[in-house]
Parts: structure tokens; sequence; C-alpha cells
């Protein structure tokens, strides 16, 4: 039997336009001979749909939508993911439609409601047992359905099985995390295995605000033999011819990476979750500020390989402290590229800042005071040139900085994404490394410099924080891990490095909650996976 995997993005919310962008996939499907196509998780209204599904009209559309489908479906099967509700119960659904009509639903039995998950919030939980349609019939084929979280359990597996399932195909919307795949991989061997069960791993691919999803849709066989993810990232139908009798399938169409290592996907990632966003709001123009550092020049790769050259634009915005390497270094980045690069000095403004505080600022050393000026003067001709020119701010702030605050709300902050805020400073490093593999993109001066804010004379970013390399440990450890101060400190780090690092990350909070969102690469991403008070006692 040939199976149809349709790896694609179905955006939040546009339920129209997905169902008629699966009825287009149907259509090619059928014509390649496929028996089956599946669609992803909730692929109907998109995946988190959050709080759109206390809308009871939008729950009507999606049904209303979904028996538009069917009546269409004709010569092959399909699964679509959606919600259903049933009474006052609303359930994460997949329906079977054969035929001209909805033949089978099958409601989720394990919803998540952990990190980036809160599914509880808006479902119940599908019943296990008979009365829970997860298994069909399709050319003399028993088919059972899974919806992601429950691949991950016994009892939904085991109820397959009771059901004289054949093959198990699960349905997913699960989000890319950097070094997550090896897990999930070792998990569908482990279940193919347990149950002698060949399972289709199907997943959601795109950006939805601050989550990406990677495709890398699996096949296991049933005796446990593993095929290759298929390509990360990537808009495509899978097909696959499956031999029943032995389990086993057997690839037709099915590209693959090249590439899987970890700087090669995280990069993918921040590219896929940078161009998704942007379009998806309604832009089709990004601009930046390019100071010739680092992070705005992983940026700025970031926004041209995401959205083309002619669509991104440049701006330096040199003060009184800024080198004329910087300068230079931002030129030559913008030339490289083929990006339009303008220069909005930011003297004037911040010396009329200067002029109208003069009268409290009289008798005082330069402090804070005037170096958030100059980042908030920056930040103010950068949010005008937005709206001049209807491009979408991307504002350039990484992990490291975000954490502890080295950052200027209002100024440097200023943007609508934030395409490094779930990238650490170490990971940035070795993201510019992994672009330049094949020529230098970002040139190496900007790599090799020390990193500087430049907001004061001789400014370097280790003048105020730890080396890179040990922040990031500590953050790593404190944010991602949710070790103690002390625990830590067992790890070898020094005791009032690791205190001050914990005391910046807890007073920056209110600066993260206020700061744009972001594609999640991290275990723990700030905002929607870490929730902490703003305010709190807790040291």
């Amino acid at each position: 039997m040939r199976i149809a995997l349709a790896q694609f993005d179905f955006p939040v919310g546009a339920v129209a336009a997905n169902a008629a962008h699966m009825l287009d996939l149907v259509s090619q499907a059928r014509a390649g001979g496929a028996a089956l196509i599946v669609f992803p998780e909730l692929s109907l209204c998109g995946y988190p749909p959050e709080d759109l599904l206390l809308r009871e009209s939008f729950v009507d559309a999606c049904a209303t939508a979904l028996e538009g489908m069917a009546k269409q479906v004709m010569g092959i099967a399909v699964v679509v993911g959606h919600p259903s509700r049933e009474g006052a119960l609303l359930y994460n659904a997949a329906s079977v439609l054969i035929e001209g009509r909805i033949a089978h639903t099958y409601r989720k039995q394990r919803l998540p409601n952990y990190a980036v998950f809160d599914e509880k919030r808006y479902f119940a939980a599908g019943p296990s047992g008979s009365a829970n349609a997860a298994v069909f019939d399709l050319h003399g084929l028993r088919i059972g359905l899974a919806i992601c979280e429950d691949l991950w359990h016994e009892a939904p597996m085991r109820g397959l099985v009771q059901a004289d399932a054949q093959l198990c195909i699960g349905l997913n919307a699960s989000p890319y995390e950097s070094n997550k795949s090896a897990e999930r991989d070792a998990m569908l061997l482990r279940q193919a295995q347990r149950f002698s069960l060949p399972i289709a791993y199907l997943n959601s691919v795109g950006g939805q605000d601050a989550l990406v999803f990677d495709g890398a849709s699996m096949l296991v066989d049933r005796d446990g033999r593993s095929h290759a993810p298929a390509r990360a990232f990537a808009d495509v139908l899978l097909e696959v011819d499956l031999d029943a009798e032995q389990g086993a399938f057997h690839a037709v169409t099915w590209p693959q990476d090249e590439d899987h290592s970890r700087a090669a996907l995280n990069y993918a990632a921040l590219v896929r979750g940078t161009r998704d966003y942007v379009r998806k709001s309604g832009f089709s123009r990004v601009l930046l500020g390019l100071s010739g550092g680092i992070d705005s020049a992983l940026t700025l790769a970031i926004a041209v390989d995401a959205l083309g050259a002619a669509h991104v634009t440049a701006v330096r915005l040199p003060s009184r402290y800024t080198s004329d390497l910087s300068q230079d270094l931002a030129a030559t980045q913008a030339q490289t590229l083929g990006v339009r690069l303008l220069t909005l000095p930011i003297e004037a403004p911040f010396g009329g800042f200067l002029h109208t505080l003069q009268p409290l600022l009289a008798g005082r050393d330069s402090d804070l005071t005037e170096q958030n000026l100059q980042s908030r003067s920056r930040g103010a001709l950068l949010m005008a040139l937005s709206n001049l020119e209807g491009a979408l701010l991307l504002t350039t702030g990484n992990k490291s900085e975000y954490a502890v605050g080295y950052a200027t709300i209002y100024g440097d902050m200023c943007g609508a994404y934030a395409p490094l805020i779930d990238v650490y400073k170490t990971e940035v490093y070795a993201l510019c490394a992994w672009r330049n593999r094949t020529g230098e993109v970002i040139p190496q001066a900007v790599i090799d410099r020390p990193p500087s804010a430049e907001l004061k004379p001789d400014q370097k970013d280790q003048d105020s924080l730890p080396p890179y390399d040990i922040l990031d440990a500590i953050l790593y450890h404190f944010i991602e891990l949710e070790l103690s101060q002390d625990q830590i400190i067992e790890q070898g780090y020094e005791r009032t490095t690791v205190q001050r690092v914990a005391q910046l990350v807890f007073r920056s909070e209110y600066k993260r909650r206020q700061a744009a969102p972001g594609p999640k690469i991290t275990r723990r991403a700030f905002n929607r996976e870490r929730r902490y008070p703003i305010s709190s006692g807790w040291r």
C-alpha cells in the first residue's frame, strides 16, 4: 500500500486556506497512486491554536470545513487532525475521510501539559477502548492512529495492538529543540519493537510565533529498523510503500538532509522561524541595526537567507563612540550580502536628550543613563524607519544578554522579532562559523574582535560580564537544568560569579516579559517555556 505523508505548514487560524491546501495535496497523492494521505496533528486549524479554541465560532468553522472536505474525498482515504466538540467537551482529534464521509474519529488520549504544551487547558482526554475509533480498515489493512503524546505511552499503543492494528500512524506537532531528535528516534524504535508494529511518524513543519516545527518525519519498521528522517524544515509530500506482510517500509519520495550537525539544524530553525513569522505577520520586508558586532552580523545573515537580500535593509547608527572598524565591517557585510545599507547617525537625537536632561545631569558622573539614551536613540530611529517603510524590525540580542539583562529596554530590545533570543553567545559563534563554511558571509574580523556595546570609550562586554564560555555554562545549568546556585557551585564554578549571575537572571525578568518573541531552539526558552514571576522574594 502506498501512503502519502503531508509534511507541510498549516498556519494557525487559516482554516479555509488549510482545507483548500489539503484538498490540493489529496489530489496529488491520489494521482501518485496513494491509497492513504495523512496530515499532521490539528492540521485543519494549525498548531497551537491556543485560545482560539475558546471561541465557539472558531470550533464551528473547523467542523464545517471538515465536513466540506469529507464530501470532496473520493478514491483515497484521508486522515486529518482537527478540534472536535462533542457536547460540552472538546477533543484533539483525527478523522478518517473515506468516499465522501467522515468514517472514523479518534480522540487523543494523552494530553501534554509541560514545557510549551498546555493542552489540558483546552481539551478533554479521549477515552480508551473501542468507543474511541483508533483503528480502521483500509484495503484489508488494519491501521491504527496515535496523536503525538500517545506514541510515548504504553496504554494507547497497547490498545492498537489489542485492536489488531498492523500499522501505526502518528500525527504530530512536535516543536524543534536542539538535540531532541535522538530521544524521539529512540522512543519510536523502542515502541515499534515492543509492540511489533511499524510506525509512520508525521510531524508538522514551519514557524508559529516562538515555536518552529522541524518536520523530520520518520519511518520505523516492525522489527525496529529505522529509516533516515525526512528533510528537516522542508515542506514536502512524502510517499512510502508499506509491505504489510513484512511490516516494512520502502521509501518512494523521501528527501533527506546531508548535514545533520547541531549548527546546521539550529541555523535552519532560525531561518525558517524568521521567514514564517515575518510572512505570517503580513510583512514582506525587514530591517535591523547593523553594528559591526557578531550578533547583528548573524541576524543579518539569517534575514537574508530567510527572505532574500532585496527584502532586507541594514542600518548603521553610529555614535561618538562607534569605531571606524565597526562602520567598515558593517559596510563590508552589507555589500557581501547585497543588502541595502542606510546610515542614520544618532548624535543629534542623543544630544537632544542630553540637552533636555542637562539640569538633572549637571554635577553627575556619566553612567548607564547616558549609555541607555544612546541605545534608545537607536531604537526610536529604527522604529520610525519601520513605520516609514512598512518593514518589520528585527532585534539582535542573544539569550545570554537577555538572561542577565545586558540589553536596553526600549533601546536595542526594540523590535517585533528576535531571531537570536534563544541562542547563547557561544552558540552565536558556532553558527557564524557554520554559516561561513562555504564563504565568508560574516567578516572574520567581526568574529575575532572582542564584543562591545560601544556605549562608552574602550567598552568591552567582559568589563560587565564573566567570559561568555563561563557565563553560558552557568546559565545552562541554571536555566535549562534548573539547578540551584549551590548545585552549580558544586560543579566547580566560582561562588560569587554564580551568585551574581543568578541575581542578574532574577532581576531581568521584567525585561524579558517585554521582549519580542523569537524561535525556540533550546530545552528551556524564556517566556513560553520558562515562566517565572516578575516580582519574587525567592533568590
